[in-house]
């Protein structure tokens, strides 16, 4: 069983975080701030012991947050010499986003300097939310840096919405003000970065998605291999939602010449076993057909209605009058983010993004009795 994430910090990591805080600090209280950073850790999820770590940082470092921003730059490490790093930094990017946030281009200064030596994505987003026009324009000054973690973290940083941390809704509602972050890092030689680039592209795809589809489309001509799967990678939910547009950038256009059938195995399968159905499908045109082929299942809900959710299958090319089969069985059994519901769902197959064939099938559930 892998290790709880809340022990990522522990009593060993708060004492070693202070030895090096008090190595550059004679004035830096270490047993107190362990006693403060250890009290009652042990009972706390992670993001709860980080901000007892931070609350201790609070206690123990000088209240002028120029002097505090000082001793922190100082135990970072340096020339071989060890100091602040991995997850002792996640209290300090807490730390710098409470504290720092009135003395903006030293907090951000900070935040830039410790990002090498974990990251900084989660201490930005309060500045950016402040004040987003200068702290862009900050960032943005990031992107040439000689370290591919600052590069990666003007990109990573401003993602919209970004996992574990907050949202930043300006940019949910207009992400505009990061493109031109994103196309300055498209092309870095990093694929660290670059995967980054498609993460927050991706980010904005769920509230955008005609905006980088069309985005994907002005810059995916001439691309390089790097580029072209940096592209797809953040066409990801739209090509999984079938979005026309983002599909045709990737050559899987609408088709009209298109035959597809499908045949279920069985149309009425018991709550965890699985609906085993073939798809068929055949060129029926005169060109060859660059074909994404996916499937959709549809969940009866509480209310009795349908909710579905899409399943990549597969992506083929077919010659004209070629057909090609695909034998699939899709699992139905418990999981933690569904509820399942009896009776007649349906399972429709989708081919670059368009309806081809559907038939419903019935989930059966098995009575209290048979567990």
């Amino acid at each position: 069983m892998p290790e709880p994430l809340k022990n990522l910090l522990h009593e060993t990591l708060v004492a070693d975080m202070a030895d090096r805080i008090a190595a550059n600090a004679p004035i830096f209280d270490r047993n107190r701030f362990v006693m403060l950073a250890t009290d009652g850790l042990g009972a706390l999820e992670l993001m709860e012991r980080s901000a007892l770590i931070r609350d201790a940082l609070f206690a123990t470092l000088p209240g002028d947050f120029r002097e505090a921003a000082a001793i922190l730059k100082a135990s970072l490490p340096a020339a071989g010499r060890p100091g602040l790093s991995g997850w002792m930094l996640l209290p300090v990017n807490q730390f710098i986003a409470a504290r720092g946030l009135d003395h903006f281009d030293l907090g951000l200064d900070l935040l830039k300097a410790l990002t090498p030596h974990f990251t900084a994505e989660f201490g930005i987003r309060p500045f950016i939310h402040r004040d987003q026009q200068r702290a862009l324009a900050i960032i943005s000054d990031w992107l040439d840096d000689p370290d591919q973690h600052v590069r990666r973290l003007a990109s990573e940083g401003t993602r919209p919405r970004l996992p574990w941390a907050m949202r930043l809704p300006q940019l949910v509602k207009d992400p505009a003000p990061i493109l031109p972050i994103l196309i300055a890092l498209m092309d870095d030689p990093e694929d660290y970065v670059r995967r980054s680039v498609a993460n927050s592209l991706n980010d904005v795809a769920k509230d955008h998605p005609d905006l980088v589809a069309a985005f994907i489309a002005s810059h995916i001509e001439g691309a390089s291999p790097e580029r072209r799967w940096l592209l797809k990678h953040a066409s990801r939910t739209l090509l999984k939602n079938g979005h026309a547009q983002a599909l045709a950038n990737f050559g899987f256009a609408a088709s009209d010449s298109l035959e597809c059938e499908l045949r279920l195995v069985n149309a009425e399968v018991m709550f965890g076993e699985g609906l085993d159905f073939e798809i068929r499908v055949t060129n029926a045109g005169e060109r060859a057909q660059s074909l994404m082929i996916d499937y959709a299942v549809h969940h009866v809900k509480s209310d009795g209605s349908l909710s579905p959710k899409v399943f990549k299958c597969k992506a083929i090319m077919l010659a004209p009058g070629q057909s090609h089969t695909i034998e699939r069985r899709h699992a139905m059994r418990p999981i933690t983010t569904r509820r399942y519901y009896p009776g007649e769902h349906r399972i429709a197959i989708l081919v670059n993004g368009a309806e081809t064939a559907s038939q419903s099938f019935v989930l059966v559930m098995p009575s209290p009795d048979q567990g």
